[in-house]
């Protein structure tokens, strides 16, 4: 009996797949959004009125950061369980 998802060769699975990462993605994007918004708010306190290049550049550099790392992460889930581990897992155990 094979407990394994049918993994990402099977177009209802890879369907499946890719909606939970692009769930994902656009739940880290609103986080992402509310850490730069609350990051320019904090920065605006600490240091006085921010110049419109500060606020852009805060604004992209924590929003790309975050939807980087959720990303990587959506990846990672993507990737596990679609038999494609197993396949590397084989070939690094013979490469001993």
């Amino acid at each position: 009996m094979n407990d394994q998802p049918p993994g990402l060769d099977d177009p209802d699975y890879a369907l499946f797949a890719w909606r939970r990462f692009r769930r994902i993605l656009t739940w880290v994007g609103v986080v992402g959004l509310i850490a730069a918004l609350v990051s320019v708010w904090a920065l605006g306190r600490i240091y006085g009125p921010l110049g419109w290049v500060a606020t852009l550049a805060t604004i992209g550099g924590v929003v790309g950061t975050v939807l980087m790392a959720g990303a990587l992460m959506g990846l990672s889930f993507l990737s596990s369980g679609t038999g494609h581990d197993e396949i590397v897992d084989r070939r690094e155990d013979h490469e001993d």
